[in-house]
Formats: C-alpha cells, structure tokens, sequence
C-alpha cells in the first residue's frame, strides 16, 4: 500500500537530515501543509528549535497579488514559516525522492473570525464561534474556494489533500478548552454546531423554517441536556430532540451548502492544476457530522473528487461506507495516528493497515512524521517494511 507521511514545512526547513529521515521511513510520498491553522508543535529532532508556535491560520508561502484590495484574504505566516517555507521544504523532500502533496486547511481559522466576527457560525444562543466560518456566506465561500485553488497547487505539487471543507461546529480545541463539563453526544454537538448568521437565518427560511422559531426549538431541544439528561446520540436522537420535520429541514439546508462549496472548491483546483493531479477531501461518511473531516455523502463526494482521507486511529468502521461507492480508481486512503503521545499506537501499524486494506483502503497516511518520537519513527519503518 502507497503510504504518505504528514509534514510542516518547519519541520523540514532547517533541517538538512530530514528528508532522508523521512524518506527512509518506507514511504513514496509526503502530504506537506501549504495552508493550516493555528497550532503548537514539537519538533523533536530539529536541530534550532523544539517548539514551533504557528499564532494564527496562514499560507507558508507568498500568497498571489490577486489578493489584493479583498477584505477576506489568506494571512501571511511569522517567523514560524517565513517567506516561502512550502517551497523550500517542498524542494528538499522532492531532491529525497519523495513525492510531494500539499496539505490545504480550510474553514478554520480563528483570526478570521476575530477581525471579521460576521463571518463565524453563530449558535442558537447567539454566541460566535470564531474558529468556526460560516460556509453559507458569499463572500467567504469565494475566499475558500480561491484559498483552495491557490494553496492546493503549489509547484511541484502532484496532488492535495483538502482538509476542513465543510462545516466547523462546535467539537474544536480552542485555545485553553473548557466546553467538555457536559457530554454532548452527536446530536447535542449538531444541535450546538447549527448556524443562525443572517445568511442561514436565510437559507433556513428559504425551506420553509421560521428561524427564530427554529432557534428557541434548538435551545428548548438542548435545554435536558445542559440538566443532564443523556445523548441518545446519532440522527435518531437529533431527530427525537428537534422533531423528525425540523431536522430533516436543517440537514437539507446544510447539506446542500457543504456539497456545492465542495464542488466548486475541487472544480477550481482542477482548473488550476496539471493534468493527472490527484485531490482528495479528508472526510466523515456521517454527512451531518462538523469538524475538520468534514461530514459528506460517501457516493456524492466520490463522484466529486478522486478519493477521501478517512481517520482510522482507534478503528477502521468508517471506511466502509466510502468502500461501498469506490470506483476502480478511488483513492481511499486510512488515516493512522503514529504519535504514541498523541492517542497512536505505531506499534500495531501493520495490523490496523492491514485491516484497512481488507475493508478496501488503497493508500495509508500517517500522522505526523515531523511530531513523532525516533522509537514511534522506528516502528512506522517496521510496518511499512512488513507490509
């Protein structure tokens, strides 16, 4: 199974013996981020420093002059990716012989929602999430689709991995987080994840909802579980919560939002990308479900794009539905975490890939070659010799 390790720039820039590191670890390719978020990263191995502090969502290379004079536009990186970061450590791992794909995030970007609050989700309480952009608006649907293109085909690059197209909701880690004193099940995360900016104010009601109707529905629906009552959990429960009618109203609101953004987005990478460049979505086959695998329909999103990025750290059960619908050249790549401290288990690599492969993954992505110990890099090697 082809194999492709995650990296930052940061992890490579600097570092003259990273791309043989990598390279030797048994895999043909790298997924390099070209445009991510916020973060704080160890860099265990690198020579100048350990701790890398990205402070805000940003491209790592220099953005396009066609940016200019828009008031929704990519952000330039700090010191911790200056200057064309990408480029350079792009050029490093291809002289390795590995090949390189960029890694592109999307709608998460809590800058974004500090200087333009009016682009963030809005819950039915009112309160923003900054984190979290509203992928109903015009305007930043424009800016996604354009970040995508732009970040997604850098030179060089042989394909894309597109994360956080899609929804954003409430189940994020931001900043110090603090939102874990009540359990919220799938349906309470929907519920809370449910967007009422003007424009799904709008979209709510172009289905036929009352939206200020809609959202003390939401709150009353909420109201047993803030006492703590549990989660049915699932569609079930959204539906036993909110009302069969109602939900169905909201899903069909958000559903077609997140599929037309998903298709525009990978119609503007393949127009701006060389013939035979590979673009994949990382993806939840649960269509309502937020967050950086965003939730989409296992037969529409492979009938968009050539595959799906799917997370298998702790269990392979979310490949199938996208197995169902392959095509003979679907990409279906598992997704394993190799950080030990990190929730991953490098050790059982070979067996959960094989799991994987039985189901019907093609490819394998492990997850993070530049954050990983040398025992977790040692056994990633192990088991992509074994398989």
């Amino acid at each position: 199974m082809k194999a492709s390790a995650f990296v930052y720039p940061w992890d490579v820039c600097g570092d003259p013996q990273a791309p043989a590191r990598i390279a030797e670890l048994g895999t043909a390719q790298v997924t390099l981020a070209a445009a991510y978020h916020s973060t704080r990263a160890l860099t265990p191995r690198h020579p100048r420093h350990r701790i890398v502090t990205a402070e805000h969502a940003a491209v790592l290379y220099p953005a396009g002059d066609h940016w200019t004079g828009r008031a929704i536009r990519p952000y330039p990186a700090g010191d911790w990716a200056p200057g064309d970061a990408y480029g350079e450590a792009a050029e490093a791992l291809a002289r390795a012989g590995l090949e390189v794909h960029t890694w592109v995030v999307l709608a998460h970007n809590s800058r974004l929602g500090a200087e333009h609050p009016g682009t963030s989700v809005v819950n039915a309480y009112g309160d923003r999430y900054p984190w979290a952009p509203c992928i109903a608006q015009p305007a930043t649907r424009a800016y996604l689709v354009d970040l995508a293109a732009e970040a997604a085909v850098r030179p060089g690059a042989r394909g894309t991995e597109l994360e956080s197209l899609g929804w954003y909701g409430l189940a994020h880690l931001h900043a110090h987080d603090k939102t874990g004193g009540v359990g919220l099940g799938d349906a309470g995360q929907y519920l809370m994840s449910l967007c009422f900016c003007p424009h799904c104010r709008a979209g709510y009601a172009e289905q036929g909802l009352d939206p200020d109707e809609l959202a003390a529905s939401v709150r009353a629906a909420l109201e047993p579980l803030w006492r703590g009552a549990p989660d049915d959990g699932g569609w079930p429960g959204v539906q036993k919560l909110l009302g069969v009618a109602s939900a169905a109203t909201t899903r069909a609101w958000r559903d077609t939002t997140a599929r037309t953004l998903q298709e525009a987005a990978v119609v503007a990478v393949r127009a701006a990308a060389p013939d035979g460049f590979q673009v994949l979505l990382h993806a939840d086959p649960v269509p309502y479900h937020c967050g950086a695998n965003a939730g989409v329909d296992p037969a529409h999103i492979l009938s968009v794009a050539d595959g799906v990025v799917v997370p298998c750290t702790g269990g392979t059960t979310l490949l199938a539905p996208f197995a169902e619908q392959a095509r003979e050249n679907t990409v279906l790549a598992a997704n394993f975490t190799v950080v030990s401290g990190m929730g991953g288990s490098p050790g059982t690599l070979a067996t959960e890939a094989a799991m994987a492969r039985e189901i019907g993954a093609t490819e394998l992505r492990l997850y993070h070659a530049g954050l990983a110990s040398d025992g977790d890099l040692a056994a990633v090697r192990e088991a992509l010799a074994r398989l």
